[in-house]
């Protein structure tokens, strides 16, 4: 797993509230709770997850997927 970016920036689609959130290695996150608005972030069609969507690095497994970082 080296080059992987484990770290995002996600960005509450519903506040504009960002904080930054370590991704899990091994699976997708599918659910988000913002801590500012309680909006539950869910990913948008065709993405795996919540930091596919909304966040500034996609997820590890897409990241290896696809040879970059994010």
């Amino acid at each position: 797993m080296s080059g992987v970016i484990l770290e995002s920036l996600l960005t509450c689609p519903m506040c504009g509230h960002a904080a930054t959130e370590t991704m899990p290695t091994d699976a997708c996150q599918f659910f988000y709770e913002c801590v500012a608005c309680k909006a539950l972030l869910r990913p948008k069609a065709g993405d795996c997850c919540v930091f596919c969507s909304y966040g500034s690095v996609k997820c590890p497994p897409i990241q290896e997927q696809r040879g970059c970082c994010g």
